[in-house]
């Protein structure tokens, strides 16, 4: 399977984003006039991602005052994506992408390693789309602990 360069700066994110915790389907002009924060991370409940899921809770207020819009995104179910934004309190939208197909187009589905063994997965990375779905930043080494005050700085916020 050969692997998608990850989206860079000046590149159009996909239209059609995935289907949301409640099963509807979800696009990025579903917010218009918006700038998106689209966030991919692993897994649900684990502690890198919950931490990470956290702290943009923690600072979405700020974001959404900025005009930014925060959603996440990973391979886990609806009903994965609904139990952990309930636990967690999360106030944006988690996108269920089973299929990875969102995860390939934006390049995050890529081989990784652990423990010797290679499996494909997606890679932690975190989006910055202006209002019209361009690509304006692109972080790869994301703070997980802080990704909120992260993308603040970034953004000069």
């Amino acid at each position: 399977m050969e692997q998608k360069k990850l989206l860079a700066v000046g590149a159009t994110f996909p239209q059609l984003l995935g289907v949301d915790a409640r099963g509807r389907e979800v696009k990025r002009s579903d917010f218009p006039g918006k700038k998106l924060i689209a966030y991919f991370y692993p897994k649900d409940n684990t502690p890198g991602c919950t931490a990470e899921a956290c702290s943009l809770r923690d600072g979405y207020a700020r974001l959404g005052q900025a005009g930014y819009q925060v959603i996440g995104v990973s391979k886990d179910s609806e009903a994965s994506h609904q139990k952990f934004a309930a636990k967690y309190d999360l106030p944006f939208p988690l996108i269920s992408d089973p299929e990875h197909r969102l995860c390939e187009e934006a390049g995050v589905w890529q081989l990784k390693k652990m423990a010797g063994r290679e499996y494909m997965g997606v890679v932690r990375t975190t989006f910055v789309l202006d209002e019209n779905g361009v690509v304006t930043h692109v972080i790869t080494k994301v703070n997980t602990k802080d990704a909120a005050g992260q993308l603040v700085e970034l953004l000069g916020l």
